[in-house]
């Protein structure tokens, strides 16, 4: 898709936007720096103007004027000249040399040393970087910028301010427009929202929240790069005066104290975490404390930590690490409950897929199962507080998707009545009716909590119909007073059975279960709402369905030809339990070469049903089976691309006879299905028919399973 071409003027207007929604909006936090820079701004040429902007969008802050080519600037020198006189560009500097140097191409430099009397001393094996090296470590800049043309370079200046606006308009560090493009070519989303509001509560905060996130900006950038000048700007930064700020100070804190950790300087380390004072670094602190012999330090803390957590997560951590390492615990509690976790057998066709497994396994052994995970608890949330998060101007720009107040974590003391109000409905049982009206009126509108597309209302009325409402109303609210330690940990799996709720938490052979996870899992518990662990076992299991699928054609392009025919027959415990079959109407003739291959005629398909009308039927069908089929590829792609055309998900484990046969069975010449038929005497009068060939491969698939019982002791065991 050939995208759209951008107005002349678009960043100049886009920028020229951007001041004005920030002087409006924030007009009492600007300092006289920023109006400054917007009365230098407009009283600029506006070719001067584009140029600034045009810099500021590129990437780096030294630029060659020579490579300069914009249609909406006429007047390139002269615009360049007007930056320089007002101060928001300069001609480079000593400080510019590395960056000058690497910004010019490998000849140039080569021309330049010799030029200044090094040629002898550089070699044209040299990389570039090598040949920047020596330019910074050997020549002078002075020289340098004589003989490689730095009188044609011109470099950004006093960009603070630029840099400001930014920040108060995106949320985050920013040193571009690139997101105005990105949103008016099509490919990033903005919302429609008409109602803003700062983003910030005075000055303080916003001038403290924007220097650390440029530290934590760099550090991520540029990890290489810390230094003391790095720390100094952590620990003499500007007060933390609200959570914010503080949570920014701290995340850099805890990055920058394990970069020194790991490089050997635990004194600067430990002060770094003890400035952090977060949950995160407070961990760190301890294991450093513990590991350099101070065990009476970290006790202490340890001691503080269970007292007054600031998470669950850190209480967690504490109680855990202090029965580890002071009350006498070997294991830690991650550890404890994945080895006490429920052991579940699942058909081991579904490796990779462990929680479809249990799925199925679960819904065998009676009610409804849900995949939830976040997914659920992040959607009622959002339905739950539609009106206090979207509709009361917390969202700060139109590039805004998360409310502030959820970032800060201040949305509960915001709008604590309210809040108070709506789980009192959650305690008394009344919450569904708040979910559909917000349904109702607010459905596709986007948003950062959760996807309309991932609405589960089976689940949502399940949860709140059979789980515990005080318990749900707890959990609800702790997602209220801090939504970004809440967001994700949730268990895999609900189980609604005999009225109640219940949570799985899935975990296959190798995994290991987050310490986030196990918080989630004591919180559902300490709420009254039963969660687990379920531990999977892979075998193979007797009583899963395996569903045997063989289609017919009009060729074999499966983005192309359609399907004539479904066969498919379900075996659970060996034995074929139930069939399903239907000629399909492929929309387009049958070649004939089909036609003799399988006897479908275009006469036996003129009144099928067309595939849309047997869509939910097979999928019904399905139900949690394996698909199987002989070269399953084949027959798993058609059904797939014909989903795909209804818009709908075809997913589920495969399993091929073809290859089961080949790995169970080797040393056949062909294993073709009529040539496998033949050699194990297995019927197949109508053979290239779907039902015909289905049940042919489900004798297969017998077969293999019979050897899959015999490669488990157990199982065979059990079997007999």
């Amino acid at each position: 898709m050939k995208l759209p071409t951008l107005p002349v003027y678009y960043y100049l207007d886009h920028f020229v936007e951007m001041l004005q929604f920030v002087e409006t909006t924030y007009g009492e936090i600007l300092t006289d720096e920023d109006h400054a820079f917007t009365q230098r701004f407009r009283g600029l040429s506006k070719d001067a103007q584009c140029l600034l902007i045009r810099m500021v969008n590129r990437r780096g802050t030294i630029f060659n004027r020579a490579l300069f080519k914009y249609k909406e600037i006429t007047d390139l020198e002269s615009a360049a000249q007007d930056l320089i006189d007002c101060g928001q560009a300069r001609s480079l500097r000593a400080e510019d040399y590395s960056a000058f140097v690497l910004s010019l191409p490998k000849t140039a430099l080569l021309d330049g040393a010799r030029a200044a009397g090094f040629g002898r001393e550089v070699r044209t094996s040299w990389s570039k970087p090598a040949l920047a090296d020596f330019f910074v470590a050997a020549i002078p800049f002075d020289l340098a910028a004589k003989h490689c043309g730095a009188g044609s370079f011109i470099a950004l200046d006093n960009t603070r301010s630029i840099e400001f606006l930014l920040y108060l308009y995106f949320g985050k560090t920013a040193d571009s427009l690139k997101n105005f493009a990105l949103r008016d070519l099509g490919v990033l989303r903005t919302n429609k929202e008409t109602s803003f509001s700062s983003r910030f509560a005075d000055a303080d905060e916003a001038r403290a929240c924007f220097h650390y996130s440029q530290v934590l900006d760099r550090i991520e950038l540029q990890s290489a790069d810390i230094d003391q000048r790095t720390v100094a700007e952590i620990l003499d930064g500007p007060p933390r005066t609200t959570d914010y700020a503080a949570d920014l100070a701290a995340r850099a804190a805890c990055q920058v104290g394990q970069f020194f950790e790991k490089h050997g300087d635990t004194g600067l380390a430990e002060r770094l975490y003890r400035f952090g004072r977060s949950a995160d670094c407070r961990e760190r602190l301890v294991r450093l404390l513990y590991a350099k012999g101070d065990k009476d330090a970290a006790e202490a803390l340890l001691r503080d930590m269970i007292d007054d957590p600031e998470t669950d997560d850190e209480h967690l951590f504490a109680t855990d690490f202090y029965a580890r390492k002071f009350g006498g615990r070997r294991t830690g509690l991650c550890t404890e409950l994945l080895r006490s976790g429920r052991q579940i057998v699942v058909d081991d066709t579904h490796r990779g897929h462990p929680e479809a497994g249990v799925a199925g396994v679960l819904r065998r052994q009676g009610g409804e199962v849900y995949f939830a995970e976040n997914t659920l608890w992040l959607t009622l949330f959002g339905l739950l507080f539609w009106d206090e998060l979207f509709e009361s101007g917390q969202l700060s720009s139109g590039f805004d998707w998360i409310p502030h107040c959820l970032r800060d974590r201040t949305f509960h003391r915001r709008f604590a009545p309210r809040i108070d109000s709506t789980l009192a409905q959650v305690r008394a049982g009344d919450a569904l009716p708040i979910v559909l009206r917000t349904i109702a009126s607010k459905w596709g509108q986007p948003n950062g909590i959760f996807a309309w597309e991932h609405v589960q209302m089976g689940a949502l009325r399940a949860l709140l119909a059979c789980a515990h409402a005080d318990g749900l109303a707890a959990i609800v609210r702790a997602m209220c007073e801090d939504f970004r330690g809440m967001r994700d940990g949730f268990p895999d799996l609900m189980h609604v059975r005999d009225g109640k709720v219940s949570f799985v938490e899935v975990k296959a052979e190798g995994d290991a279960i987050r310490r986030n996870q196990l918080t989630r899992l004591r919180q559902l518990e300490h709420a009254g709402i039963p969660a687990e662990i379920g531990r999977v076992d892979y075998r193979f299991d007797p009583e899963q369905d395996y569903v045997v699928v063989d289609i017919e054609t009009t060729g074999s392009w499966s983005s192309g030809d359609r399907i004539t025919e479904i066969g498919a027959v379900k075996v659970r415990n060996h034995q074929i339990v139930e069939e399903w079959h239907s000629l399909i109407n492929p929309q387009r003739p049958i070649p004939a070469k089909i036609v003799e291959l399988t006897g479908i005629t275009n006469q036996m398909v003129q009144d099928a049903p067309l595939f849309h009308d047997i869509a939910d039927s097979f999928i019904a069908f399905m139900g949690d089976g394996i698909f199987v089929a002989h070269n399953v590829n084949f027959d798993y792609g058609f059904l797939s691309y014909e989903y795909e055309r209804l818009e709908r998900r075809f997913r589920f484990p495969k399993l091929c006879t073809c290859v089961g046969m080949r790995r169970r069975y080797p040393g056949h010449k062909s294993y073709g299905l009529g040539k496998l038929c033949a050699t194990y005497g297995i019927a197949l009068d109508d053979h290239h028919r779907a039902l015909c060939d289905a049940r042919a491969a489900a004798r297969l698939l017998n077969l293999i399973n019979k050897k899959r019982v015999d490669e488990n002791p157990l199982e065979a065991e059990q079997a007999a």
